[in-house]
């Protein structure tokens, strides 16, 4: 079996206080709906776990009733870091889940072909994130605006997600991780010794964080 967790707990800090960008309109959808979309539209995968602010899941319950998500296993609590949130995903999941996806709820442009390619990577890898190749110049920064130094590009990647998982792989990977944090799911698994591929896509994958990423993905998704 596999199962998607989608992640959608965050305290949405840049957007205003009070905001959950989630369950903002996106559209003629939630922000959060798009992804629900498109997890429940891909045949790879069986089960979706969704994980939101504890205040929200009577509203993530609408949500998931409005748009017919037949796919839904458990809306569960968020914790207080992104890692705790997946961690709470993981133990909602049936005992035969095989393969993890775990998807970040604000990047709604995710497709079910990108999902479905990176669940077929997975049965062959360990762990598998979704990715682009860096194009544009990087400089580093140490200090205030000043520049140091640029940074050879052509080994670097901007990782996205869904990032998919054997599912034993991904719960070894935090259970040795123990309270040491990271930014994302295959770090942990990197962190254990592990090995994660790159499913490359050019396909806008942004994540939401600001009202201008709204607007840009409301004009992406017309």
């Amino acid at each position: 079996m596999t199962t998607a967790i989608i992640v959608a707990a965050g305290k949405s800090t840049r957007m205003g206080a009070g905001t959950d960008k989630a369950f903002l309109s996106l559209g003629s959808k939630p922000v959060l709906a798009w992804s629900l979309l498109a997890f429940e539209r891909c045949p790879a995968v069986d089960r979706i776990v969704l994980v939101v602010r504890k205040d929200q899941q009577l509203a993530a319950k609408a949500v998931v009733r409005m748009f017919g998500i037949s796919k839904l296993q458990a809306i569960v609590p968020g914790g207080n870091r992104r890692q705790d949130s997946v961690l709470a995903g993981l133990d909602a999941c049936d005992i035969d889940t095989r393969y993890v996806l775990v998807h970040d709820g604000a990047r709604p442009c995710i497709t079910s072909d990108v999902i479905g390619e990176v669940v077929k990577l997975v049965k062959r890898t360990p762990a598998v994130s979704v990715g682009r190749r860096m194009t544009d110049t990087v400089k580093r920064v140490e200090k205030g605006i000043t520049v140091s130094e640029t940074v050879n590009r052509d080994t670097l990647w901007t990782v996205q997600t869904p990032q998919a998982f054997q599912t034993k792989v991904l719960r070894d990977a935090y259970k040795a991780l123990g309270k040491k944090e990271v930014t994302d799911d295959c770090q942990a698994v990197e962190m254990a010794g592990g090995q994660v591929k790159i499913y490359e896509t050019n396909i806008p994958n942004f994540k939401i964080t600001t009202v201008e990423d709204l607007q840009i993905a409301g004009a992406l998704l017309k």
